[in-house]
């Protein structure tokens, strides 16, 4: 039996409406793989969505089935108000077209940010202007939709970089008024990560535990022990792991996250699919 979201369709809408009566506050909600949705005075930052099944239908006749092991949290055509969303890389868990042209079509305003050296692939996979996505590298910062963006690199499995320097693989510190926020898109941990993210002050890390097995025949992340120790390093506040419980081939449990975070004391976590947290 499939994992039930604690929250799914009319019940995280309504979450998600509820929620605006602190717009002060952070609103946080787990989608699901790496998909988060936050929400802060008003404004509405969807990082690296996957609310379909392509995966699974792409794969169902082949010998690396992507047999889901939970349910959607909700359809991406009735996610409404969002103002920004992410793909930190072109893996279709991350850049999904049936996710993102559904959201496209609800959000006519909707801003995306993606790594400057997947611009074309992007635009080719959604069939949208060249000239529509905002691109970032290492080092770049800009302002979309009343959030800030800082671009640093990730490592799926290498630093990887197109024939101008910028990445590929990319990760997003974002400022959302008082808050600094994390999402690493999927990563290793590389030489010298620690020290580009200190001085960020990270309030939430979101980071990846499904480990690094080539047996997988898939590019792999940090470990549920390396994301603990990962998150103590940065210095983050709290962190929240993803990419897990949903695909059967290549996931983690988070448990073994917990007890890396209390041997670390690294302040955590774990999130139900749909649910909110509230960061004070």
């Amino acid at each position: 039996m499939l994992k039930r979201p604690l929250q799914q369709d009319d019940a995280l809408l309504a979450d998600i409406e509820r929620a605006r009566s602190e717009p002060d506050k952070l609103h946080i909600w787990w989608l699901g793989q790496s998909g988060f949705l936050l929400q802060h005075n008003g404004n509405h930052l969807l990082f690296d969505p996957y609310l379909s099944d392509s995966l699974t239908a792409k794969y169902a006749d082949t010998d690396k089935p992507h047999t889901r092991i939970s349910e959607r949290v909700i359809d991406p055509a009735r996610l409404t108000n969002i103002d920004v969303v992410t793909s930190s890389h072109n893996h279709t868990d991350h850049l999904d077209a049936d996710t993102l042209l559904p959201l496209l079509k609800a959000n006519p305003a909707l801003q995306m940010v993606i790594p400057e050296a997947n611009r074309a692939f992007v635009a080719n996979r959604l069939g949208t202007d060249m000239n529509r996505p905002i691109g970032l590298t290492d080092g770049d910062t800009t302002t979309v939709g009343g959030f800030i963006f800082h671009g640093v690199p990730a490592a799926h499995n290498d630093v990887e970089r197109d024939e101008q320097g910028r990445c590929k693989f990319m990760g997003f510190v974002v400022e959302l008024g008082t808050y600094n926020v994390y999402h690493s898109g999927d990563t290793l941990w590389y030489e010298g990560m620690e020290d580009l993210l200190r001085p960020f002050q990270v309030d939430i890390a979101f980071l990846p535990i499904n480990g690094n097995k080539p047996e997988r025949r898939v590019a792999g992340n940090l470990n549920p022990d390396e994301a603990a120790r990962l998150g103590r390093a940065i210095g983050a506040k709290l962190v929240i792991p993803h990419h897990y419980d949903l695909f059967a081939f290549n996931t983690a449990n988070p448990a073994e996250f917990i007890r890396a975070c209390g041997q670390y004391e690294t302040p955590c976590r774990v999130l139900e699919l749909g649910e909110r947290m509230v960061v004070q």
